[in-house]
């Protein structure tokens, strides 16, 4: 893999890694609120258990959001440079 010059892409690829990251993050708050709820569901539901699955919806929508806009902003940006020529195909 060689090193990016072009200081658009490398701050293009930079803004993609976080943007994997956030997925990553907010897909496993999801989860851990889907996981919590379900746990509550069977032994009871404390204000603990509340807190955490509130606090993970909310967490992780603010967290997958932006990375799901910031994803697609990078895909366009990289399919409007294939298409001009400034980048190789796939």
């Amino acid at each position: 893999m060689e090193a990016v010059t072009d200081p658009v892409l490398a701050r293009r690829a930079r803004i993609a890694r976080w943007v994997g990251v956030g997925r990553r993050a907010g897909a496993a708050l999801f989860l851990l609120a889907t996981v919590v709820f379900f746990a509550g569901f069977a032994v009871g539901f404390s204000t603990a258990v509340t807190v955490v699955v509130i606090g993970s919806l909310l967490l992780g929508s603010v967290v997958l959001a932006p990375a799901i806009v910031f994803g697609y902003a990078v895909r366009a940006a990289d399919t409007e440079d294939r298409e001009a020529g400034r980048l190789p195909p796939d």
